[in-house]
Formats: structure tokens, C-alpha cells, sequence
């Protein structure tokens, strides 16, 4: 009987994909990670509220599987959070899911996972994974509302080869309904859509906290070199930006740059806010090769971004990519990830560290 190791939340997408795979056959333990959170906060990480860990022990209970709770609060804290304020540090709005998938996720756990002898990991993410000979696809969950492929890219064939995705299949509201006819406890928990860190807060009181030098005052400039008033710290806009500038203008104004070195925040009017081009780097190609010319994909540039077309064209061996879109973009970001799509499939990303 083939052994999998499913991460557990406590929430329903976990819980119900620990139930499928147990009617599929494998062998099943459960594991949740506890992860790092502020001091004095500690109950209050999204990820393992004490809460969640219950809930996570009553389903485990329930479907009459293994349960162990993970500490991963320092390798957390020295890989996610840290990478978060760095980001920020050099302008950027970095995407700690990305970096939790994969190096908390689908490499402590992974490893955590194998040293128990599993032969897989699963998770309750919405994606499907499909075999092509001796490749293993990334495809698109087939709820559109709920796919998670955007946050999966960084998987490489090794973890894929060695993942199970089981509520990728369905519908969300097939998995409720799934969960409360198992009569599992998480069948009505809400779904969580904050960093797990920041515990409800806004970021910006975050970094306060944690990175209060980020909080360097810097002019505000128009893209002609017109200084128009005082910013309270890049780290506290976001390309595309409007309200919060506190600035009197005529015409509404978005802003459209930060750069780091100068401590300057670039904003203008909206037709000024776009780009069609792109850089990017530490990319992941899915399928394990690397393309040797460009190629016409849909292009997510942030996860709740609608697909748009254009070439990527690969650089330096594949680890960086240039993007061109065929229609200029709004809110392209650096720290973000663009990811690459051909219909369901996922062919790779990276992370965007130029827009022009």
C-alpha cells in the first residue's frame, strides 16, 4: 500500500483531500506545520491557530489516520518572513506564498515526508497534475474560481513526480458538499485569504514592526523630473496605486514606479500607468526542459490577474525570461511571479524583477 503524507490546515480542501485519498487506498498521515508568527501573536498565524490545529486532529481523528504537528517556526521565519522584507527593502511586492511553497511546503515538508518513508505528499490545492510519458504535467485546477496553479509553478518534475493534488478535480462547492456528507468537522470552516504571518494586520503595520527603516521619506516625481510632494516610504505603495497619495492634482494620479536607489516614487496619470514588457528570473520550467526559442503563451503576471497572451523568450540557459505582451499592462510588479500558460497547462514562471 503506497504511503502518502497529505499537509493538513484544518480547513476543508486539506480535510477532504485526506479523505479521498484514504478511499483511494494509501496509506495516510497527517502533518501540520507550526509556523512562526510575531511574539505575543503566536495563536493568531492563519496557517496553525491553535483552532486549526484542533480541527486538523478532529479530522485525522475521524478518518481514524496519524496525525503529527511539524515545527517549522525557524526555518519560517528565516525563509518567508525574511524574504519578505527584503523584498520590500529593494522596492519590490514580494509573494511569500511563493516562496513558502517552495521552500517550507515542497521542501521541509517534502523532506519531513520522505525521511517517514511516504512515497508521495499530497496537499488541498487546487491543480491536477498529468502524466505525458515519463513527464508529469501542471495543469489548472477545473474550478477557475479556486486554481492555485499561479502558486504551484515553482514545482520542479522531482516534487511533481511525487505529488498528489486530490481536490483538484472539483468544484469548491463539490468539496463541501463532499466534506459534510464524510461528516467532517471543517465542512463549514471559511476559507482564509490573508498572509498567514500578518494575522488580519495590514502589512505596512508589519513592517513598522519589523523593518521600521523602511519608513525613509522620498520625493514624489512625475516622470519629468516635476517633484510633486513627499512619499512615507516605498514599502508603502503599490504599482498602480491611487488613493493615499495626498496629492493635489487636477486629474487622479496612479503610481507607476518605485525606484530604490533614488527613493523616489514615480506617479501619473492614468494613461502613463502600463507596461508591455517584462524581466524575469529564477525561473522554473515545469515540464523539466528548457525552451530553446521564444513562444506565444497566456501570461498571469499576479495571481488574481486575468491571462493575457505574448512571447516569452528564454535567457542565460532559461533562468530568466524576457516577456512581451501584446497590449500594454497595468499593474505589472516587481516581486510578483509571471507564470506561462498554454490552455490548463502550466509551462513555468518566474519571479518579475523588471517592468518597462
Amino acid at each position: 500500500m503506497p504511503k502518502v503524507v497529505i499537509a493538513m490546515s484544518g480547513g476543508v480542501d486539506s480535510s477532504v483531500a485526506a479523505a479521498l485519498l484514504k478511499q483511494q487506498g494509501y496509506e495516510v498521515i497527517g502533518m501540520m506545520l507550526r509556523l512562526w508568527s510575531e511574539p505575543g501573536k503566536e495563536d493568531s498565524n492563519r496557517c496553525c491557530t491553535p483552532d486549526s490545529m484542533a480541527m486538523a486532529r478532529r479530522v485525522a481523528a475521524k478518518l481514524e489516520i496519524p496525525f503529527y504537528a511539524v515545527d517549522a517556526k525557524e526555518i519560517f521565519r528565516n525563509t518567508v518572513v525574511e524574504s519578505f522584507l527584503q523584498g520590500y527593502a529593494q522596492a519590490e511586492t514580494p509573494n511569500p506564498c511563493l516562496v513558502c511553497n517552495r521552500h517550507i511546503r515542497w521542501e521541509f515538508l517534502f523532506n519531513h515526508a520522505k525521511a517517514m518513508g511516504a512515497d508521495f505528499m499530497a496537499t488541498g490545492h487546487y491543480v491536477r497534475l498529468h502524466h505525458e510519458g515519463t513527464c508529469v504535467q501542471l495543469l489548472k485546477g477545473v474550478d477557475p474560481t479556486k486554481d492555485q496553479s499561479y502558486v504551484l509553478h515553482v514545482l520542479t518534475q522531482e516534487k511533481l513526480k511525487q505529488a498528489l493534488f486530490p481536490v483538484g478535480h472539483y468544484p469548491k462547492s463539490e468539496i463541501r458538499a463532499m466534506a459534510e456528507r464524510m461528516g467532517l468537522a471543517a465542512a463549514k470552516r471559511p476559507d482564509s485569504q490573508d498572509l498567514c504571518f500578518l494575522a488580519g494586520d495590514d502589512y505596512r503595520n508589519f513592517l513598522q514592526r519589523h523593518a521600521p527603516h523602511l519608513n525613509r521619506p522620498g520625493d514624489i516625481m512625475t516622470r519629468d523630473g516635476r517633484v510633486l510632494g513627499q512619499h512615507t516610504g516605498l514599502a508603502n505603495y503599490t504599482i498602480g496605486q491611487r488613493k493615499g497619495l495626498n496629492l493635489a492634482s487636477s486629474v487622479p494620479l496612479y503610481v507607476l514606479e518605485k525606484r530604490a536607489a533614488e527613493n523616489i516614487l514615480v506617479v501619473g496619470p492614468a494613461q502613463e500607468l502600463g507596461t508591455q514588457e517584462l524581466l524575469a528570473h529564477n525561473v522554473n520550467w515545469t515540464s523539466g526542459t528548457v525552451p530553446t526559442a521564444p513562444f506565444y503563451a497566456m501570461i498571469k503576471s499576479r495571481y488574481t490577474a486575468r491571462e493575457t497572451p505574448g512571447w516569452v523568450t528564454p535567457l542565460d540557459g532559461g533562468n530568466r525570461v524576457h516577456v512581451r505582451f501584446d497590449l500594454p499592462q497595468r499593474d505589472i510588479t516587481p516581486g510578483q511571479a509571471a507564470v506561462f500558460y498554454q490552455d490548463d497547462l502550466v509551462l513555468g514562471g518566474g519571479i518579475i524583477t523588471q517592468a518597462r
